[in-house]
């Protein structure tokens, strides 16, 4: 089929409850998050970490549950739940299940008995750690921790500080900061420590050796970049080495180690100078999978499934013929198929990858899931939607079955908005997608919220959002309408990559032809009275938008948005991302290619009004990019309004400030667009 949807296709329409209301943004904040699932070896229970929101401290909880697989009607009921103590990371080896907690003010990790019982501590080491993965063998713990570079053991080093020196800060090289914090010289390494009946005791060994960088890798990196090989002798692990070249390379390599630490680790990836990760060793101990990209400084390159074997060194690349990216890994009990997720049309559905062929197979299709875990009879999953926060879900040979309905009393009278899938020609003659959110119960034209997503190598997906979401947009009363334009992901890698050097081009083209085609096609939305919004490449956008498309507009909404391109070239922490997009060359190399598509250099034509946010820790895109656009604003005497959160990063995480935000974003809509204040 050349197309999955020739028409505009309803993804949910729900029911009114007999109480309808509307979701706003503290409904959100208030709700419940599952995450970290594991399942016992026996495919009986299934246990994970679940987030609760503590407003008045305005930071999350975190406890254990778990769930039987095996009984007809269970319910989910806690496991790990002490009062004003974080239970996270669970992971089950035999009957038992490990965790972190941060019971007595430093985090350690415990156990307590699958079946329930006492929780018993078993590390003791000082200085925190990031996290922890038991060996499967159960007599070894796997931690990562930030130590100064080639820390022997996880003991803090011992540092004399001058009381008469100063405050300052000294770098000879790159990164100085990344993502929201400053370089402090420390790297997170690896350390194994023994695990017995005693537990865990003492400061563990370093395994490894002199190598110099982190991991996981910053910032976002976790346990899915580490992995013992089932025997327990083994260490698999990513890691970008560091050094002069850290802040313009993508070159995470897989390198092994044995978990004494007795040898120096082993480059298994060398030959390849672009991104390797998501080392995961298949049950038996005969195959390392892994997930690789192809060009060197690319973020968003295609991720190609790896397999090697242990034994001979081969390896295949086996979804090489699939042109879809792989973004998570996990191997069958029988260690014939791969369990991978990949985007694909606004959908991030689980597919089956045989381990001999590279055959891929799909096996579910609408939602977005976030976590996999296979069994011996099929596989545990959670997943969102749109109009759906996470909850876990299993594919049981062919019945696939809800297991959980965590928020189903905080959100049971919600009126839900109906989402439509629409597609339109858009820039190169490409079939472009794109979905309209439909305020519940509303009669007659809405105004428009058209949101863009940032990335700019992203998608505006059927998936949960706690910071954009469309569902709260429509609660408020807007008609939301995002667009998957040139750069997104999903469609596979040409039109992702089409937006290299075309940042101000083809995806201004898109989100033009297709905001035309919504309006022309829902006869509910309000053309003639819109707002636009976005964050990071969309925050870009909206300054692209101010001086490309100034009079379409009531009103703008940018957050943490680039604004001019030349400063951003060198305020920017991952150089290799900056570069990329405009060419592959600095800016002092190639100047024009920044330039083009430069929105500081149309501010002359700017004159909507605009609401600029920005958070004091956000390194990527710093915010004097955001103090830049609204002196621009402010010079030209365009109304505006500017925000600033000092303890935000690129992303605005604590629950009273996203009820600010929307409280900002919703009032600025509402002025503009004549709604008036709520």
């Amino acid at each position: 089929m050349k197309h999955i949807l020739l028409a505009a296709t309803v993804l949910l329409s729900v029911s009114a409850p007999a109480s309808a209301r509307q979701l706003t943004i503290d409904d959100v904040t208030m709700l419940s998050r599952i995450s970290s699932p594991a399942v016992s070896k026996d495919g009986r229970w299934l246990v994970w970490q679940q987030r609760e929101t503590d407003l008045a401290a305005n930071r999350g909880r975190f406890d254990l549950w778990r769930f039987d697989l095996t009984r007809k009607g269970a319910t989910p009921e806690k496991l790990a739940a002490e009062a004003d103590v974080n239970e996270t990371s669970p992971q089950i080896v035999g009957d038992t299940v490990y965790f972190q907690s941060d019971k007595g003010g430093d985090d350690a990790v415990w156990a307590i008995p699958l079946a329930g019982g006492a929780p018993r501590k078993l590390t003791g080491f000082q200085g925190g750690f990031g996290g922890f993965k038991v060996a499967p063998t159960g007599d070894k713990i796997l931690i990562w921790a930030d130590r100064k570079p080639g820390a022997p053991s996880l003991a803090p080093a011992m540092e004399k500080k001058d009381p008469n020196a100063g405050s300052g800060r000294t770098y000879d090289q790159l990164f100085v900061r990344h993502w929201d914090s400053w370089a402090n010289g420390n790297r997170s390494q690896l350390f194994v420590l023994p695990l017995g009946a005693d537990g865990a005791p003492g400061d563990g060994v370093a395994i490894t050796g002199t190598l110099i960088g982190d991991t996981p890798s910053k910032p976002f990196g976790g346990g899915e970049e580490v992995a013992w090989s089932p025997d327990g002798r083994t260490v698999y692990f990513a890691l970008r080495e560091a050094g002069r070249i850290e802040a313009t390379s993508t070159n995470l390599d897989i390198f092994s180690v044995p978990a004494d630490g007795s040898v120096a680790p082993t480059n298994l990836t060398d030959a390849n100078d672009a991104t390797d990760n998501f080392p995961t060793v298949s049950p038996d101990g005969r195959w390392l999978a892994w997930a690789a990209m192809a060009r060197p400084t690319y973020e968003a390159d295609k991720l190609t499934l790896m397999v090697r074997d242990l034994q001979t060194g081969q390896v295949r690349a086996l979804t090489s013929g699939w042109d879809r990216s792989v973004e998570s890994i996990a191997w069958t009990p029988d260690s014939k198929r791969i369990l991978v997720t990949a985007q694909d049309r606004q959908e991030n559905p689980v597919w089956s990858v045989d381990a001999a062929s590279g055959k891929v197979a799909r096996l579910t299709q609408q939602g977005n899931v976030t976590a996999v875990v296979p069994t011996a009879k099929g596989f545990v999953y959670a997943m969102n939607s749109l109009v759906a926060p996470d909850d876990f879900y299993v594919l049981d040979g062919k019945r696939n079955v809800r297991l959980t309905s965590v928020n189903a009393a905080k959100l049971k009278d919600i009126d839900w908005p109906t989402i439509t899938r629409f597609n339109f020609t858009g820039a190169n003659n490409d079939t472009v997608w794109g979905y309209a959110v439909k305020p519940a119960g509303s009669t007659g034209k809405v105004p428009i919220a058209y949101m863009v997503h940032g990335g700019p190598q992203g998608s505006s997906n059927n998936g949960w959002s706690y910071r954009w979401n469309p569902a709260v947009f429509a609660g408020a009363g807007y008609g939301l309408v995002a667009v998957d334009f040139h750069g997104s992901t999903g469609y596979g890698q040409a039109f992702t990559d089409a937006i290299r050097n075309n940042w101000g081009g083809w995806p201004l083209e898109d989100l033009q032809k297709g905001l035309a085609a919504a309006t022309t096609k829902f006869g509910w939305l309000d053309a003639d009275n819109a707002c636009a919004l976005g964050a990071s490449y969309g925050g870009y956008m909206m300054n692209w938008f101010a001086g490309q498309w100034p009079d379409r507009f009531k009103c703008l909404v940018q957050h943490d948005g680039v604004f001019d391109a030349r400063a951003m070239a060198y305020e920017t922490e991952e150089l290799w991302f900056d570069e990329w997009e405009h060419g592959g060359k600095a800016y002092y190399e190639d100047p024009q290619a920044f330039e083009r598509w430069n929105p500081v250099n149309h501010v002359a034509k700017w004159q909507t009004p605009m609401l600029v946010i920005t958070g004091e820790k956000d390194f990527r895109i710093p915010y004097t990019q955001g103090l830049a656009s609204f002196t621009a604003l402010q010079r030209r005497n365009i109304p505006s309004r500017l925000v600033v959160f000092p303890d935000e990063n690129h992303w605005v995480l604590k629950a009273k400030n996203s009820r600010q935000w929307y409280g900002e974003v919703l009032g600025w809509l509402n002025r503009w667009t004549g709604k008036g204040a709520k």
